[in-house]
């Protein structure tokens, strides 16, 4: 079973206040097709992590009925030294769930003996499942260290569409990221073997964050992607033609998976591409038309 697999931390491993500090959260979540609509038949959490009740907005239309959505609630609002946090998401044959954030996520400065925190995040879809993985945008404070992994396993037709949009610093405070170091992981596989494997460290020190051949001073960066689209090409020109026409922006395809990148300095400007470019391949993806979720709206 999937959420065998995750491993519920004991509550010693936290209340520390030296370099061997570990304040671990999980949250685990499965669902599954019920009388003709997706239910959350699991939910399984330890520390700050939690769900709202499911949601329903979108009714009966199209081939894949009642998408579940469900909002992952982070009560801290962000990470701190020290903090581990583990979100896997499991989607069962014929099910389509949303899932996305009520707010940022916040990755804040280490402290003074510079312990790291973590995110690993797992992400599951059966054989004819359909997963949206939409987390509202990351904030990485000045000095801030850890880790960010996320692991997507496919099945058979799986479908699958997600971002990460993360910002750099504080421009509009006059606070840029001029220290610390996160490490990103992305590792997608469909039927156990490798699509999408990427580590990119983020550190102002090193060359690559100034360097044209890398992030070339940017503060700002987004990844989409989307498995199981039926005419790639054809949602891909769409894409050029509907965004905006900027070079902070491009779209290909790579061993089945669509890939839209951006590069800038406005994470206003990040999000409303990915949102779009969503509003633009959802209706191509899975036959229905882009349904937002409120709590963006608030």
């Amino acid at each position: 079973m999937f959420l065998g697999d995750l491993a519920i931390p004991s509550i010693s491993s936290g209340h520390r206040f030296d370099a061997d500090r570990h304040w671990a959260a999980s949250l685990a979540l499965t669902f599954a097709q019920r009388d003709g609509a997706t239910r959350m038949v699991q939910a399984r959490h330890h520390g700050p992590l939690r769900v709202q009740r499911p949601f329903y907005p979108e009714g009966r239309r199209g081939p894949y009925d009642s998408p579940c959505h469900v909002y992952v609630l982070h009560p801290p609002g962000g990470l701190v030294s020290g903090d581990a946090l583990t979100i896997s998401a499991h989607v069962e044959n014929g099910a389509h769930a949303l899932l996305t954030t009520p707010a940022a996520n916040k990755l804040y400065k280490a402290d003074s003996q510079g312990v790291a925190w973590s995110q690993h995040t797992r992400l599951s879809v059966e054989n004819d499942a359909t997963l949206e993985w939409l987390p509202q945008e990351t904030i990485a404070f000045d000095g801030s260290k850890g880790e960010q992994r996320t692991h997507i396993e496919l099945h058979g037709s799986a479908r699958c569409l997600g971002w990460e949009v993360m910002a750099l610093g504080r421009p509009a405070s006059e606070l840029p990221y001029v220290s610390g170091r996160i490490e990103q992981h992305f590792r997608m596989t469909l039927d156990g073997k490798p699509l999408w494997l990427e580590r990119q460290p983020l550190d102002p020190l090193h060359a690559r964050f100034k360097g044209r051949w890398g992030q070339g001073g940017a503060t700002v960066q987004a990844t989409l992607w989307a498995v199981g689209i039926s005419d790639a090409p054809a949602a891909i020109e769409a894409l050029r033609e509907v965004l905006p026409d900027n070079p902070r922006w491009a779209v290909t395809m790579r061993q089945g998976v669509l890939l839209l990148r951006y590069l800038g300095n406005s994470r206003n400007e990040a999000w409303a591409l990915c949102e779009h470019a969503w509003r633009v391949l959802r209706p191509r993806w899975i036959e229905r038309e882009a349904h937002t979720p409120r709590i963006w709206l608030t």
